[in-house]
């Protein structure tokens, strides 16, 4: 059982010493990693199915072209992590640490990081479509042209983020924090909307 609720898939088999891993290439279905150690790891193509990290590094590691479906993350440190045109459909991040996260492109819809602290993180191009981002702390993060249609975004904290190009359209500025926020004249007309205003030429 992942912590706030989520029940994790059921795994399979464990692995807790994962010295010299290279999962590029390799498929990975229902293991729990327990305190492994991916820090500098270049995971290309790698594919995990239903697996769960607990105290997991992925520190200073690259994903290109990797997979990590209905995944769960519990507690894991992703310091200086950089996820290129990953695959991270209905994966959940539970009490993680994101400092200096870059991701570039990708599809993370049905993912879920409730009240994650994404401070100073660089997401650009990625799909989070109807993702779970209650309450995610982005102060100061890059949020650039994300889809974020569908997504549940009350009680965030967009302080200082930059959102242009991102669909705003399931935003309720009425329920979110955007002081200091950038964004482009067509998002600016969508918030205006969503307070009532009569938005005219």
């Amino acid at each position: 059982m992942a912590d706030r609720g989520r029940t994790a898939a059921p795994t399979e088999s464990t692995i807790r010493d994962w010295d010299d891993a290279d999962p590029s290439g390799q498929t990975y279905r229902r293991v729990l990693f327990v305190d492994a150690d991916l820090t500098e790891v270049q995971n290309r193509g790698g594919v995990f199915e239903e697996c769960t990290f607990r105290g997991v590094k992925f520190n200073a590691s690259t994903h290109t072209d990797a997979a990590f479906v209905n995944c769960t993350f519990v507690r894991c440190s992703l310091f200086d992590t950089a996820f290129t045109r990953c695959k991270l459909v209905g994966s959940f991040f539970d009490d993680c640490s994101f400092n200096l996260l870059k991701v570039t492109g990708g599809d993370w819809s049905f993912t879920a990081l409730p009240r994650a602290n994404l401070k100073g993180t660089e997401f650009s191009g990625v799909k989070f479509r109807e993702a779970d981002l209650t309450g995610i702390r982005a102060v100061n993060a890059g949020l650039r042209d994300l889809d974020l249609s569908g997504a549940t975004l009350q009680r965030a904290d967009f302080t200082g983020a930059d959102l242009r190009g991102s669909d705003l359209s399931t935003l309720d500025p009425l329920t979110v924090t955007l002081r200091d926020a950038r964004i482009d004249v067509t998002q600016a007309m969508v918030v205006a909307a969503a307070l009532g205003l009569d938005v005219r030429p």
